[in-house]
């Protein structure tokens, strides 16, 4: 018996690729999971663990290429694109450019409402069967405003999006805002309050998939560097790593971030790039918000746990360049302290830096390969791989076993990119 091949082998120990794995695992496949660190060391890791259908609007829309290309002249900026040249983040900002259209714009937010829909009402049901540790609440996230121009242009915009996709917002009061949270300084303008989210902790979420994915029966391969991929005939027959060779009927890619270099020895080119996000870890302070809030005129996320408290958020397209950039860990603690009365917890757990993986037309690229007749893709999520994962992992499950998936899989086909 070879005990290193296996029905399906996933690529990446994501939040994503576990999903995938316990889908599969439920379906009967045998399952083995590479990861080249421990299970969702990546951007599954550092996040604000918020699960957002509020978000299925892309950030791609008519003027965001001008706002970006502006933001190379302030390292601080929420958004910031490094003036560095780099031939594969230009590529990626032209095709971007492409898709800053309203035709482009409404096609991702229904794809994107679709699965973040699907997955929100998964992932609660997952974590209540299981009885999963993950701090999960769901208790709605706010968007919080001080400035009444950034209140009156999502008012126009966010708020017509979400109802036109069925999916409730409601507009509060300054005043309205400030009873629902005291951890806030006074001076609110109004707040648009997103009931169907929800939060938990990402961490301690990705820790209880892989033991449930080891539960029941599935493989998960920790420091497991992929080196090559062997083919034959339009199948990947093996996959060489630091750890030895691994092979599986089926192949899924779910890499995340690191999708396109890996897919690159594949023959594939991935329209990604690597939007760095940070975040910062705090023991819980004493007057902690009671809701996970986006403070939108600093474009800061702030979530609380009963075991810390978190700020993050930022995009900074600056290519695969590692570590911190001190200058936007120092913009989320001046934002967060614009907008809360206790901005930092008693004591600092963690400084955090993790790369997103960005699709050029922020839908995620779910489906068969055209190329590889074994390979699938799970990748390309954005910001919102804990919040799609639960979907991701359904569907790539209905896919393999060639049942009808409970979502259309059209909008998320590799094939739309030649894949």
């Amino acid at each position: 018996m070879d005990t290193s091949r296996s029905d399906v082998l996933i690529l990446g120990g994501g939040v994503v690729g576990l999903s995938c794995a316990l889908y599969l695992l439920r379906a009967g496949a045998s399952v083995r999971v590479l990861e080249q660190g421990t299970p969702g060391c990546g951007s599954s890791h550092g996040n604000c663990g918020t699960i957002t259908p509020s978000h299925a609007a892309p950030l791609a829309m008519p003027g965001m290429l001008s706002v970006a290309l502006r933001s190379m002249f302030r390292a601080d900026a929420p958004l910031y694109l490094n003036p560095r040249f780099d031939g594969s983040r230009l590529r990626w900002l032209m095709g971007f450019a492409r898709h800053c259209n309203w035709r482009d714009f409404e096609r991702a937010a229904q794809a994107r409402a679709a699965i973040l829909q699907r997955s929100r009402r998964l992932l609660a049901g997952l974590i209540r069967s299981e009885n999963l540790d993950c701090e999960f609440v769901e208790s709605g996230v706010m968007y919080v405003y001080r400035e009444p121009g950034p209140m009156a242009a999502d008012e126009h915009h966010h708020v017509s999006v979400l109802e036109r996709l069925g999916i409730p917002v409601q507009r509060l009061r300054g005043d309205e805002v400030e009873a629902m949270e005291p951890a806030l300084k006074p001076g609110v303008k109004g707040g648009l309050f997103h009931p169907e989210d929800a939060r938990l902790r990402p961490d301690r979420y990705v820790a209880e998939l892989a033991r449930l994915v080891r539960e029941r029966g599935g493989v998960i391969e920790t420091g497991t560097k992929i080196e090559r991929f062997d083919t034959e005939a339009r199948r990947i027959v093996r996959v060489g790593t630091e750890r030895g060779d691994f092979s599986g009927d089926r192949v899924v890619l779910a890499l995340g971030a690191w999708s396109p270099l890996l897919g690159q020895r594949l023959g594939l080119r991935l329209p990604m790039q690597p939007g760095k996000g940070y975040s910062l870890t705090y023991t819980r302070p004493a007057l902690a918000p009671r809701h996970a809030l986006v403070l939108r005129d600093v474009s800061v996320c702030v979530t609380t746990w009963d075991s810390g408290f978190r700020l993050g958020s930022t995009m900074e397209f600056s290519g695969y360049s590692e570590g911190l950039n001190r200058t936007r860990i120092d913009a989320l603690r001046r934002g967060a302290a614009q907008g809360l009365r206790e901005p930092e917890g008693p004591e600092l757990c963690e400084e955090w830096w993790g790369w997103r993986p960005m699709s050029v037309d922020e839908v995620p690229i779910i489906g068969p390969s055209t190329r590889w007749s074994n390979l699938h893709l799970a990748t390309a999520h954005g910001m919102l791989g804990v919040s799609m994962s639960a979907a991701t992992g359904e569907l790539v499950a209905a896919q393999l076993n060639d049942t009808r998936p409970t979502l259309d899989p059209t909008p998320y086909a590799p094939a739309r990119f030649d894949l």
